[in-house]
């Protein structure tokens, strides 16, 4: 009986790892984030970002496997909110990333201000992106099925834990190469990160008007 239930564990943690994969995967925002962070700063700098998106990924899939229904309705009655404060966050950093020129530094960067930082903006960048909220809660409810309480820790723990894996390969990957970047080639990916996000804001600002008013939004909903 034992053997069963662990193996039955071991089957909804590997699901978990995938399932973490699968939403940390998708190159987007804070994919090309922690790539320019780790080509400018070191690998300390792009993990620290990964991170600190892995920590906002695993918090909605939690709401999601436990089934939180208090919590999916007040992310649900929160939704013009969650558009113009990531929207403007997002144009924000959009526009100082555009703005500052880009020096690839020789060490790693390591201080606990700058890693702290680098956690930050990466969770907060996740946790206001509406795409990242549609995304996790319907791979969760498409691929989980329904989860005992023990079940649903397990698949928390494995999505964590793939999302967690995705971004040490991608920040190690590109920590590999850093040598061969120039600060040129740096710039150009700063400025390609720094379009998408404002595309992404524009898109977040005007959904969330949209909503305001009780007009047909382009996109998925929450």
């Amino acid at each position: 009986m034992e053997s069963v239930f662990l193996l039955d564990e071991i089957s909804v943690f590997t699901r978990g790892l995938v399932l973490g994969v699968v939403i940390a995967a998708p190159v987007g925002p804070i994919g090309l984030l922690c790539i320019r962070r780790t080509l400018e700063k070191g690998i300390f700098a792009g993990l620290a970002t990964g991170f600190g998106a892995a920590v906002a990924d695993v918090i909605f899939a939690a709401i999601a496997a436990f089934g939180i229904t208090a919590a999916l309705t007040l992310l649900t009655g929160m939704e013009k909110e969650i558009r113009f404060f990531g929207g403007f966050m997002l144009m924000v950093m959009a526009i100082r990333m555009f703005l500052k020129k880009m020096e690839i530094e020789q060490t790693s960067h390591r201080s606990a201000a700058g890693l702290l930082k680098a956690f930050i903006t990466g969770f907060l960048i996740t946790i206001t992106n509406p795409l990242t909220i549609l995304g996790v809660l319907a791979v969760i409810a498409t691929f989980a099925g329904h989860l005992e309480y023990v079940q649903a820790a397990t698949l928390t723990g494995g999505i964590f834990c793939g999302s967690l894996a995705w971004w040490v390969a991608l920040s190690g990957g590109v920590f590999l190469i850093r040598k061969h970047f120039t600060s040129n080639a740096l710039n150009w990916v700063n400025r390609g990160t720094a379009v998408l996000l404002l595309v992404l804001s524009v898109w977040a600002i005007f959904t969330g008007i949209a909503a305001y008013f009780g007009l047909p939004m382009l996109g998925p909903k929450l």
